[in-house]
């Protein structure tokens, strides 16, 4: 197994619409083969220290059977026209693949 933490920044003002459009695709892909877990998530404020906020970033939390099945993931029909969709709202995408120790 194999987690992912995508770390999606969304224009300022522009979080809400993109989690909206992310939620409409989550069933799409937790129907893919391999996937175990997909799920937005946003910043809270626990009153934690050294907890930095960011209202502009969503971290998508993944869970994959295996690196192949993320591979897929990323090409898939629904995952292009996702893309496409949150394309002139997303300001950039960053990846974390993570394999347990």
């Amino acid at each position: 197994m194999i987690n992912v933490l995508a770390f999606v920044r969304v224009k300022e003002g522009k979080r809400d619409e993109f989690v909206q459009l992310f939620k409409a695709n989550v069933p799409n892909v937790l129907a893919e083969k391999g996937c175990i877990e997909y799920a937005p998530t946003t910043d809270l404020d626990a009153d934690l220290t050294p907890q930095v906020l960011d209202a502009t970033m969503v971290t998508i939390i993944e869970k994959w059977e295996s690196l192949e099945a993320l591979r897929a993931h990323l090409v898939a029909p629904h995952m292009m026209a996702y893309k496409e969709q949150v394309v002139d709202i997303v300001d950039g995408v960053t990846l974390k693949v993570l394999q347990p120790a």
